[in-house]
């Protein structure tokens, strides 16, 4: 793969994994019924494109790798879950929104799990990160329905931080799509049942719209950022994927007309500023 065709990757990588909120909202079901029809069309997705994408002379897992790969599907699929909550109640602005507040919780975590030094410059990402928070929710009243999807979409970076520092300590020397499907296969045995009685009153369209999340927004863009990153670097990676939040809110208002406010946009725009700059300063 050349570095153009590494970056247009990215780029499609990055606008599957912003549209996964508005398919969410197009699938017109209960965020269970979401992950668990999700996880059915993820692990074929994945399955296919490890035969295609896959690296067979990767190593197999360990005992104790699929033991994190496992804790590691139960962390995606709550991610989901609490994400896909986040957009019923507040709109895929606001879940978004939240959402990005990962790199935040990265930061701290990953300083406090793995003690690394954290840098000042990062301490001042999570500062203009939470002004953003603050900033995108009109008021903090836990009977609004704004605060309500605000608190579920941090839920859900937290969520995600945490499996992605997970993902650091458990997939080293994994072929990357192949340890992508065993989480997903884990959120498929331990979700899908739990949502099984819900799945035979989802309508074909939301079917229909559960298929595109799990195979362009899980399988393909997941297998397009694995792909790119043999080819950029990661903080180029990081960079293209602060653009994720944008794509996500521009299709929501072009769809759904959730036309942010003024200071929704004014805190949306610190919080991907905080992700863009912390990128391009990582080293």
């Amino acid at each position: 793969m050349t570095q153009r065709k590494a970056l247009l990757a990215i780029h499609l990588g990055a606008l599957l994994f912003g549209l996964s909120g508005i398919f969410g909202k197009l699938a017109a079901t209960t965020p269970l019924a979401i992950v668990g029809g999700r996880a059915v069309f993820a692990v074929l997705a994945l399955a296919l494109f490890a035969q295609l994408f896959g690296d067979i002379r990767g190593q197999r897992p360990s005992l104790r790798q699929l033991g994190l790969l496992a804790l590691g599907g139960v962390l995606l699929g709550s991610h989901w879950l609490t994400f896909f909550e986040s957009v019923r109640v507040s709109g895929v602005a606001i879940a978004t929104l939240g959402f990005a507040s990962f790199p935040a919780f990265t930061v701290l975590l990953e300083g406090l799990l793995f003690r690394e030094r954290t840098r000042p410059s990062e301490y001042l990402m999570v500062g203009v990160v939470c002004l953003g928070l603050v900033l995108v929710t009109p008021s903090f009243d836990l009977a609004s329905q704004a605060t309500l999807g605000l608190l579920w979409a941090v839920l859900s970076g937290l969520l995600f931080a945490l499996l992605s520092l997970l993902n650091r300590a458990s997939t080293r020397g994994l072929d990357p799509v192949q340890a992508a499907l065993c989480q997903n296969l884990t959120v498929l045995l331990c979700f899908t049942p739990v949502a099984w009685p819900l799945l035979p009153g989802v309508s074909l369209p939301s079917w229909f719209w559960l298929a595109m999340l799990g195979v362009f927004c899980t399988g393909l863009a997941h297998s397009l950022f694995v792909s790119s990153l043999r080819v950029l670097k990661a903080r180029s990676a990081a960079v293209i994927f602060a653009l994720e939040p944008v794509y996500g809110i521009a299709f929501a208002w072009w769809l759904f007309h959730e036309v942010p406010t003024l200071r929704m946009f004014a805190g949306g725009s610190l919080i991907i500023l905080a992700i863009f700059v912390s990128a391009r300063m990582a080293r």
